[in-house]
């Protein structure tokens, strides 16, 4: 028998919907849906279909006990609930071909699974602080961009564009050739942050706060450069190694 967690309901920290006509209109308007649960056990042919457009749309789907749903609403939901996001997505196609025709080089961060709310507004804060063009995240696997990561950006993610993309990897290689350099900030570096030339059209990439970022993204990267630490600690936590890597980005551009 599947083992059921704590009936009491809990306080959503995200804007939520629930039932099968809310989330058919939301589907239907211009609404930002984060990503969409559904009762693992579902049947509903309107069910189905929604699921089906928001797989067209690219919108998350994850497959849950009802006891999942029942823990966030108590409402009539009808085995079926979506989060909305706080910001409207951007096309990284346009901003890429923007700025070039603007004359700029662009300047983009890539987080590979970057879960953590308070991180990603962090990070979401020093990159608009510094000028980055755009956040990329993966559609599964980072951070829902609630309220909470609203505050942590002190309203930063109103003011730059975050891009989803579906695949983090196929994301590189479009970056690379529409002749973007990427670079990985990792630990597993021999090559000192300092040591290395970040001017030009850059992406810089960050990782989880548990492993860093992925061998798949690390081996696709053109480059890795690692932050130096005489501590005794192992690493900086994501958002303060964005901070610095950023910065030092910034400084070359200056130059």
């Amino acid at each position: 028998m599947e083992k059921r967690e704590d009936q009491q309901v809990k306080r959503p920290k995200h804007d939520i919907i629930f039932g099968i006509h809310s989330i058919e209109e939301a589907l239907s308007s211009d609404t930002e849906i984060e990503k969409i649960l559904v009762r693992k056990d579902y049947e509903n042919e309107a069910i189905k279909k929604i699921l089906h457009r928001a797989s067209i749309q690219n919108i998350p789907i994850q497959k849950v006990p009802i006891y999942k749903i029942d823990s966030i609403t108590r409402k009539n939901h009808q085995g079926i609930l979506a989060f909305i996001s706080s910001v409207s997505y951007a096309s990284l196609d346009h901003i890429i071909h923007e700025t070039f025709r603007q004359g700029r080089d662009p300047l983009f961060l890539l987080l590979d699974r970057v879960t953590d709310v308070g991180n990603f507004g962090a990070i979401a804060r020093t990159a608009e602080g510094l000028g980055f063009n755009a956040l990329i995240i993966p559609n599964k696997g980072g951070a829902l961009i609630s309220k909470e990561a609203m505050n942590s950006s002190a309203g930063a993610l109103a003011h730059i564009p975050v891009c989803r993309v579906k695949n983090l990897a196929g994301t590189i290689k479009y970056l690379q050739n529409n002749g973007i350099h990427v670079i990985a900030c990792s630990d597993k570096a021999n090559e000192l942050l300092y040591k290395k030339d970040l001017k030009g059209p850059l992406t810089l990439v960050m990782g989880s706060e548990f492993d860093g970022i992925s061998r798949e993204i690390l081996d696709i990267c053109n480059d890795m450069v690692r932050i130096p630490m005489y501590g005794k600690i192992s690493s900086y936590n994501v958002s303060v190694s964005m901070a610095i890597a950023g910065s030092e980005i910034v400084r070359q551009r200056m130059e």
